[in-house]
């Protein structure tokens, strides 16, 4: 760790005082919060600081969000300019920045799309499952489609909804029950075959599932297939070649929209502007959040096929408008800081960017973690890398909790900020890597310095217990 900006006690115990007084922290016990804080004030790059000048490489990007980096006065300079002229319409009328950003992100998918302002990942897959469903009233009458397949393990957002097509127990299981319209197939996750199989003799027989699931559920009942390119929650999922196409080529057998979740895969995460487009394939729906605006502005989006916001056209009177408003949706000041945003991608080619020191990292962490027995895996694509953790290579029985919440740990207190994947009592021993693209060679050799001493760490404790 260095120490660079001057600590402040003050401005720390003012902010701990005030905040355990009145705040309500997400997936955070208050407990712990109380026993230890972390007061962030500042952040430059790869990097954030500490009220006591403790800087930090932020190995997550944030909660995999922060993809140009922290400290980027241009896009604070835009919101500002922005303020000035029109801070706040409702998205019923029109605004500049909002046309601009519809524009560039049709533009990325290579045309034919129409997008739809909301402010979070959660609101944007809400918002597509919604739009589905309105699409299938109008273009299936007399037909009830309304259920989505979604996958075991899987994370799409926290309200009622996402939560109920998420797979993660865990996470979900505290807002029981749920109304049943969402249909749970295995997932791709090869390390772990949910169907004991191997690739690729298995002949991708999780992408087989949707068809079987769809058959089973009857065609006429279902609206859509939502699928992540590459899981996160669950450990950095990577499926086979074949399965994106798979899983789109049955969807157009059987008239099923396909709606692909962006939220962490897109804008530059995985070494291309949006994670599907590894696979060539083309969603109907789209979910798009966090890296659209590198997180400095609430805003995200549902981005809809042509054929799909075509339904939604007619005569006043048909009352075929899209049925959904958000107050803050189209906001022009958060639009005009994330077009400046993808600009900024775009003009520093950083997807391009993460391909490479995404090959470089993971190349790197491979030739040195693989000498601790226990790491099991190194897996991902671009930016979005998955370090999967075991008692040894041949079970595959994963590490003991404590010893994984201790790398997490032990990477903090040698100034580096690593996740862990949240997929419960099957996939939740991963750790996760998601860092600003920005992010540098040197940076990464810290990266993988830190990880390298965190696990042998994790070893000499495990031996110790022996």
């Amino acid at each position: 760790m260095s120490q660079t900006n001057q600590p402040d006690p003050e401005i720390r115990r003012k902010v701990v005082e005030q905040d355990l007084a009145n705040v309500l922290h997400p997936l955070v016990q208050h407990k712990a919060l109380e026993e230890k804080q972390m007061v962030v004030t500042g952040g430059q790059g790869s990097t954030i600081v500490d009220a006591d000048g403790t800087t930090y490489l932020d190995a997550m990007a944030g909660l995999w969000c922060v993809n140009i980096g922290y400290g980027r006065t241009e896009l604070a300079q835009v919101a500002a300019e922005q303020m000035q002229q029109i801070a706040y319409y409702p998205h019923t009328g029109m605004n500049l920045p909002a046309a601009q950003l519809a524009e560039q992100l049709n533009t990325l998918m290579g045309g034919g799309y129409h997008s739809y302002f909301v402010n979070s990942g959660s609101e944007a897959n809400e918002a597509g499952f919604k739009i589905a469903r309105q699409y299938v009233k109008h273009e299936y009458p007399g037909e009830f489609r309304f259920k989505t397949i979604s996958r075991y393990y899987a994370y799409h957002g926290t309200t009622l909804a996402t939560l109920a097509a998420g797979g993660m127990g865990d996470r979900k299981g505290k807002f029981e029950p749920y109304a049943g319209e969402f249909v749970h197939v295995p997932a791709p996750t090869c390390y772990r075959c949910p169907l004991g199989l191997e690739y690729p003799s298995c002949k991708v027989a999780c992408a087989q599932a949707i068809e079987n699931s769809i058959l089973g559920e009857g065609p006429q009942s279902v609206a859509e297939v939502i699928v992540e390119p590459i899981m996160s929650g669950v450990g950095i999922a990577v499926p086979p070649d074949e399965y994106l196409p798979m899983v789109e080529a049955i969807c157009r057998r059987y008239d099923v929209l396909l709606h692909v979740d962006e939220v962490i895969n897109g804008f530059g995460r995985t070494g291309k502007m949006f994670g599907h487009q590894h696979w060539g394939i083309s969603p109907d729906i789209m979910a798009v959040a966090k890296g659209i605006v590198s997180a400095y502005l609430p805003i995200a989006a549902t981005v809809v096929k042509n054929h799909v916001f075509e339904s939604f056209l007619g005569e006043v009177a048909d009352a075929r408008q899209v049925m959904q408003v958000n107050t803050y949706g189209g906001h022009p000041v958060a639009a005009a800081v994330a077009v400046r945003n993808i600009e900024i991608m775009l003009e520093e080619e950083l997807p391009q960017r993460a391909a490479t020191m995404g090959a470089y990292l993971m190349d790197g962490l491979k030739a040195t973690l693989f000498k601790h027995a226990i790491c099991g895996d190194v897996r991902g694509k671009g930016l979005l890398i998955g370090i999967e953790l075991v008692t040894d290579r041949e079970s595959k029985t994963q590490l003991e909790g404590g010893l994984i919440a201790g790398v997490v740990e032990f990477c903090k207190a040698n100034g580096v900020i690593v996740g862990r994947s949240g997929g419960g009592l099957r996939h939740s021993n991963t750790i996760a890597l998601s860092p600003p693209l920005v992010i540098t060679r040197s940076e990464c050799d810290t990266l993988i310095e830190v990880l390298d001493r965190a696990l042998a760490d994790a070893v000499a404790k495990r031996a110790g217990r022996g």
